[in-house]
């Protein structure tokens, strides 16, 4: 299948999130309310971005780590698609989460942060949770961490053990390449989208690239 493109709107007040949504709804695939936003402005960001966006995918990037069954029936009567736990909460609370989305014909993803095992990322297949969230996160750009080819490595092996991945951080058009043969699901990006002059068409511009990368 070819990569979807989606938004992360990690913007710290609802107004400038919606500003970008405005522009770029309809040149996305899937729209995530980060988790800055979701902390900033509540679960009711699901809801306007739900009655905005009815047909799209709604990510809410809550990245639970506890609490798996509350904080997912939040998410998911909000109108959420698809909701993220950290890879290192408890299985448990990943199954209730799960149970949850289950209910709503939604999904759970796991947020690849820290240390994570192939045992760990086997064991939510076998329970049934199929996607993650390759992070590179927002410290480690600004650090100058960039892709290496031992990442590269672990998403082929994930893909293998039947992982669907979203793949993030500081991803751009021309950096899309570089995952040329990693089985993605979608590609996340923010602000090289919406702080750009025109993120319509910086977002076609990504749709354009993956197009050509994945015919």
């Amino acid at each position: 299948m070819r990569p979807l493109l989606q938004i992360a709107l990690d913007q710290t007040d609802l107004i400038s999130a919606l500003k970008v949504v405005d522009k770029i709804k309809d040149h996305v695939d899937i729209v995530e309310a980060g988790t800055i936003l979701c902390v900033s402005e509540g679960i009711r960001v699901i809801r306007i971005l739900r009655a905005l966006c009815p047909k799209k995918i709604i990510v809410c990037d809550l990245k639970v780590a506890d609490a798996g069954e509350v904080l997912a029936r939040q998410a998911f009567d909000a109108g959420a698609t698809f909701m993220t736990v950290v890879c290192a909460a408890p299985l448990a609370t990943m199954l209730k989460a799960k149970e949850v989305a289950d209910a709503h014909q939604g999904e759970i993803q796991v947020e690849l942060f820290g240390n994570w095992t192939f045992e760990d990322a086997a064991s939510w297949v076998k329970a049934g949770i199929r996607q993650a969230i390759y992070h590179r996160g927002r410290d480690a750009q600004a650090s100058g961490q960039g892709w290496s080819q031992a990442d590269l490595d672990k998403m082929k092996k994930l893909s293998d053990l039947g992982v669907e991945l979203s793949i993030t951080g500081g991803v751009t058009p021309d950096s899309l390449e570089t995952f040329r043969d990693i089985n993605a699901k979608a590609f996340i990006a923010g602000r090289a989208i919406s702080d750009t002059p025109d993120p319509a068409a910086s977002a076609d511009e990504f749709r354009q690239q993956i197009a050509r990368l994945w015919k």
